[in-house]
């Protein structure tokens, strides 16, 4: 009982710590420069595979940036002087190159001060379209590609606040843009004083639902949403010229057919929620011809605020609507048959229609599935693939069928545990037809598909190609990655020949890209990106295999300083750096993830980063939690994660590369959450570093995570696994810091604030620290110096410095 008065008064204390001055801090000067590193470029591939689009990525922004004013509505966040998006990256620079080899050249004539988002080639390959966001609004260019320049379409303002903002036609002579009314008018203005009270109810109807954040909370929050979302669509040509299209609304999402005549325009509509974001709103999905004339209403959907308990529960009516891809105009959507409700038993969950062109008369069925629909690959009328998938058993299947014949019986490819990475068998590869949608990529009139994979490996990642014979199911290997480089496919260029490009990487040589002949092995350099962390060369990458206690395999990458000597330089101080998975099978929990030949990359919060700083870093540490058949994993979430520290630490101190009196223990979100967990509950580390977490779990009450019970099902679940009812077993320095903008669900800001006032409160040694305007992840370069700066802190006193704990 004491236990419970002191949650309930910590959880409505107000946290007052004193207050330091404020001001952001620089790090040592070799982490200052690892985090100012210059990012490595992104590529896409046109849609002949004859051309690679090199998009140069911008550094980190700065504080005054994303300080800039900021919109949160029902789960979006809105630059209102834009119109888009409030925290995206753009690119700043564009570069084409042949596949085939040759020189990168620069895009010309692009905008200056380029900050280009939503990029695409247009499906003939001759355009691309990228948006370019000002100061003041968001306009619409185009590259032609033959002359390798780039100009403005029209300076007609695009509405880029919710969904894709623009679409392609087949024909790649015109695009379908989303763009603020004319006749918009200024935006709300806040009322003086409300209207009335805010009020919600329910009448004896279940509505589960998790801890979103930004959510609606009142009627002017309402009228904002409805101004920044709502647009009008018109038809844009490559000769500037434009026509409208005659739709407005809430658009969320427009879709082309293949064949150009069609338009699937998806809305959201009134009454809104303030309990769900957008993507629950009520919504429709109507067809358009061309010329924007209605032909047919495919859905008319409620709020989805009810839906059953469970992470395979889905909305009633149809749902997953879009184009088949081999086809001219042929709508598909699938609809539950079992409620929606994943606790229901059936034979049946979902079931998949098909309405062609001109849409009159009834959807026809074509598919059932037992478990829950999972997408489509088309192919042709003889051959697509079909997913499904479990959550509760992690069961998927894959199946071969006819489009052109339903009535002939479906062929199960694959019926596997999707966390069975061994056996995975990879993705069919997928090439762009006429229309620029992806089909399955086919040889011997659809005899032939090929995989590609990760190639999951008790030896680490090794991907591969396959090629796939449908009527026999017999694989055939073409190609492995070897080590000591991670290479994998891109994408098939030319399966008659057998050419593939390829990104290929190791340790010390940075991701670039190849093209590989599968047959013979030679390979070909086509991107020179340079090293851009030249100061971790000599750093030293291993893969760490070991147990635990009671058998389950773990691993880790440990990362050791160029200079160390082992005789030397004895055991080091560690920075240890982990996120807990559950597992349905602890023989899946014991597999090999990543490659120990990767790129010794790092980010600009990666705790690899005090490699440098004469740490070893124990990196991605296998943290499984694992509950097989009707066990659920939290049942002994504690007991397991003390069974993976332990292992951790022990393998360190029998290498003698690790001092165990010197290790700090830390992560990221649900990471944070392991770090106070087994700061509470074990002896085995000297302090601790939790960003972005929730100590809490009586605050995300509906569940977390992998959890689907509720607080009310599980009470001593919810009890046991969180942190903060145990603040007063925390002896350990923690040092919490998360974003004052948070966005991920169940991550409330509060979660840290109310963790560090109970700790306060027990006397502990605690650290809190907000960054202003970040979100769940941390973006600029004032936050993430800062943040370098405080756990460099951290570290160098209560972990290399440690003082001597009492009874030591």
């Amino acid at each position: 009982m004491r236990t419970w008065i002191l949650f309930f008064a910590l959880l409505w204390m107000a946290a007052l710590p004193a207050q330091e001055p404020s001001e952001y801090k620089m790090p040592p000067k070799e982490l200052a420069e690892l985090i100012d590193a210059p990012p490595t470029p992104s590529v896409s591939l046109s849609p002949d595979r004859s051309l690679l689009l090199i998009l140069e990525r911008q550094g980190l922004p700065s504080i005054e940036e994303l300080g800039r004013e900021e919109l949160r509505l029902a789960g979006l966040r809105i630059d209102p002087r834009t119109n888009g998006p409030s925290r995206s990256r753009p690119y700043v620079g564009l570069a084409l190159q042949r596949v085939e080899g040759g020189v990168s050249k620069p895009v010309q004539d692009l905008p200056a001060q380029p900050r280009i988002t939503d990029v695409s080639w247009s499906p003939d390959g001759r355009h691309i379209a990228f948006l370019h966001t000002r100061d003041d609004g968001i306009e619409l260019w185009v590259v032609e590609v033959g002359t390798n320049t780039a100009r403005r379409l029209r300076e007609l303002p695009v509405n880029d606040a919710l969904g894709r903002a623009y679409a392609w036609f087949p024909d790649g002579r015109a695009l379908l843009l989303k763009h603020l009314p004319a006749d918009r008018g200024a935006p709300p203005a806040k009322p003086a004083v409300p209207a009335g009270p805010v009020i919600q109810s329910n009448e004896g109807v279940a509505a589960p639902v998790r801890t979103y954040q930004d959510l609606l909370k009142n009627p002017y929050d309402e009228s904002l949403f409805e101004y920044y979302t709502h647009a009008e669509l018109s038809v844009v040509s490559l000769d500037g010229s434009n026509r409208p299209f005659g739709v407005r609304g809430i658009i969320f999402d427009m879709d082309i057919s293949p064949d150009g005549r069609y338009v699937l325009v998806e809305t959201l509509r009134r009454p809104f929620s303030y309990i769900v974001p957008w993507y629950r709103f009520a919504y429709a999905a109507r067809v358009y011809d061309r010329s924007g004339k209605p032909v047919r209403t495919i859905a008319e959907l409620p709020v989805a605020e009810s839906l059953p308990k469970g992470f395979n529960a889905v909305r009633l009516g149809p749902r997953s609507i879009g184009w088949r891809a081999d086809a001219p105009a042929t709508l598909h959507w699938v609809e539950a048959q079992d409620g929606g409700d994943p606790n229901r038993e059936a034979a049946v969950r979902d079931r998949l229609f098909l309405l062609d062109a001109p849409f009159e008369g009834e959807a026809r069925p074509v598919l059932d599935f037992s478990l829950r629909y999972a997408g489509i690959t088309w192919g042709n009328d003889q051959t697509a693939i079909a997913y499904e998938r479990w959550w509760r058993n992690r069961r998927s299947i894959t199946r071969a069928w006819s489009p052109g014949n339903p009535e002939a019986a479906p062929k199960v490819l694959f019926d596997r545990s999707y966390e069975d990475r061994y056996n995975d068998p990879g993705d069919f590869e997928t090439v762009a037809n006429a229309s620029g949608r992806q089909v399955l990529l086919m040889q011997n009139e659809g005899q032939v598909l090929f995989l590609t994979g990760r190639g999951a490996s008790p030896e680490g990642g090794r991907p591969f190609v396959d090629q796939y014979h449908l009527p026999t199911g017999k694989t055939t290997r073409l190609w492995r990655s070897e080590a000591p480089y991670y290479e994998y496919a891109v994408a098939i260029l030319d399966p008659e020949n057998g050419t593939a490009l390829t990104r290929r990487e190791a340790n010390y040589e940075p991701p670039n890209y190849f093209v590989r002949n599968l047959r013979t092995g030679a390979l070909t350099q086509i991107t020179h990106f340079p090293n851009p962390y030249e100061s971790l060369e000599g750093v030293t990458k291993e893969f760490i295999q070991f147990k635990r206690s009671d058998g389950v395999d773990l691993t880790g990458t440990l990362y050791l300083p160029a200079s160390y000597d082992q005789e030397r330089d004895g055991p080091l101080p560690v920075f240890m750096w982990a996120y807990p998975r559950e597992y349905k099978d602890a023989a899946a929990a014991s597999q090999v993830s990543g490659s120990p030949h990767t790129f010794i990359r790092v980010s600009p919060s990666s705790p690899i980063l005090w490699v440098v700083r004469g740490y070893a870093v124990f990196h991605n540490v296998s943290m499984p939690v694992i509950g097989e058949g009707d066990e659920e994993p939290n049942e002994t979430f504690v007991e397991q994660l003390r069974m993976n520290a332990e292992a951790a630490v022990r393998v360190l101190a029998e290498r003698g590369v690790g001092d165990p009196e010197r290790i700090a223990i830390g992560g990221h979100s649900y990471g944070a959450f392991m770090t106070a967990n087994l700061l509470a509950h074990t002896d085995l580390f000297a302090a601790g570093i939790a960003r972005s977490g929730a100590y809490n779990r009586t605050l995300t009450p509906f569940g977390f995570q992998s959890e689907e019970r509720t607080w009310w099902e599980a009470p001593e679940t919810y009890y046991r696994m969180s942190p903060f009812n145990f603040a007063d077993k925390i002896k350990e320095p923690l040092l919490l810091i998360h974003g004052m903008a948070d966005n991920n669900s169940g991550t409330y800001p509060m979660q840290s604030e109310r963790m560090f006032a109970a700790l306060k409160g027990h006397g502990a040694t605690v650290r809190l620290v907000m960054l202003p305007f970040e979100s769940h992840g941390y973006r600029t370069r004032e936050s993430l110096m800062h943040l370098a700066w405080e756990t460099d802190q951290w570290l160098e006193k209560y972990v290399r410095n440690r003082p001597v704990r009492e009874g030591e």
